[in-house]
């Protein structure tokens, strides 16, 4: 049983230069490798995405929503990052 699948795809001409000069550099034996590996690298985000929000975002929101937490005002959260700010960049 086959475990590929041949594709024709279409890609913007700067696209296309970047996948042909990964394999022209030898980087990649071909086109097809360049694509697989940008497709890897996007389902790798996508599972840090996806992992970050079940294990940080979820809770947080629970903690917030049953009251555990306590929630910060935009106003609060600008004022705490030009602080920070001003402290990173010696403006004190």
């Amino acid at each position: 049983m086959r475990t590929t699948q041949q594709m024709s795809i279409t890609l913007p001409n700067e696209m296309a230069a970047q996948v042909k000069a990964r394999v022209a550099s030898g980087e990649y034996a071909s086109e097809s490798e360049v694509i697989r590996e940008g497709l890897r690298a996007l389902m790798a985000r996508d599972n840090a995405v996806e992992k970050w929000l079940n294990e940080q975002v979820v809770p947080a929101w629970e903690a917030l929503q049953s009251g555990e937490t306590k929630g910060l005002s935009g106003d609060d959260i600008r004022s705490r990052l030009k602080a920070e700010h001003k402290r990173a960049t010696g403006e004190e």
